[in-house]
């Protein structure tokens, strides 16, 4: 077996492992064990989504990049921070479950304010002023977080500011992916917010179940709050 392959096993090993999780304590604890090697793992994996998203919104941006504030939520270790910090995004606020991803973030100095929340369970803290950007990368998946927490990130936005979400399209999430669809299309009929654009992504990341090979498809969605 390569060095590749290798790595690769692991990696699935351990995402797979975490199916396995089902309170909100256990899914803590899991990121909190995989916190010091989620950087490496997710490069196995080819983990697109940071970057891909990054670009949606820069493309979109249209203020000062240095001056707008983006709230990052699930900001894991700090991944999408970092790529739009190199589109030249420099104000970040983050919020994650895990303290040892927290932990990580505060490391990597792209934060000016790290606080721990639970998505679904916990509401965004209130003492925040609207974000100019709000961005959630990886979490909108089924057995992570519930698809309605996206109108928790319309309110914490300006009014014309940018929403940016992602989530998987393989065949685990498809149910999921359709339920946080339809939410934002009402949320729409609601007049709430605008949609801008909907990227689908061929190589999302490497497959890791079983019934999959190659690379998995996802999506991008990037809304502008009325």
């Amino acid at each position: 077996m390569s060095a590749d392959s290798e790595a690769f096993e692991r990696v699935k090993s351990v995402l797979l492992s975490a199916h396995k999780s089902t309170t909100s304590d256990e899914k803590v604890s899991f990121y909190n064990c995989w916190a010091e090697n989620y950087d490496r793992d997710v490069a196995v994996l080819e983990y697109s989504a940071p970057s891909v998203a990054a670009k949606c919104i820069a493309t979109h941006f249209s203020g000062v990049r240095e001056a707008a504030v983006v709230l990052d939520v699930a900001c894991g270790t700090g991944l999408v921070a970092k790529q739009m910090k190199n589109l030249g995004f420099g104000n970040f606020v983050g919020v994650d479950g895990s303290k040892a991803m927290l932990d990580k973030a505060r490391e990597s100095g792209l934060y000016q304010d790290l606080k721990s929340c639970l998505l679904g369970e916990e509401p965004l803290p209130k003492q925040w002023d609207r974000f100019d950007v709000v961005v959630i990368v990886g979490a909108l998946s089924v057995g992570q977080v519930p698809f309605d927490v996206i109108r928790d990130l319309c309110n914490v936005t300006r009014p014309g500011g940018s929403i940016c979400m992602t989530t998987r399209s393989n065949h685990h999430n498809l149910k999921y992916k359709a339920s946080l669809e339809r939410e934002m299309r009402q949320m729409e009929e609601e007049e709430l917010w605008t949609c801008v654009e909907i990227t689908d992504v061929d190589n999302w990341e490497r497959a890791v179940s079983e019934q999959e090979e190659g690379y998995i498809s996802g999506a991008v969605y990037l809304y502008k709050k009325n």
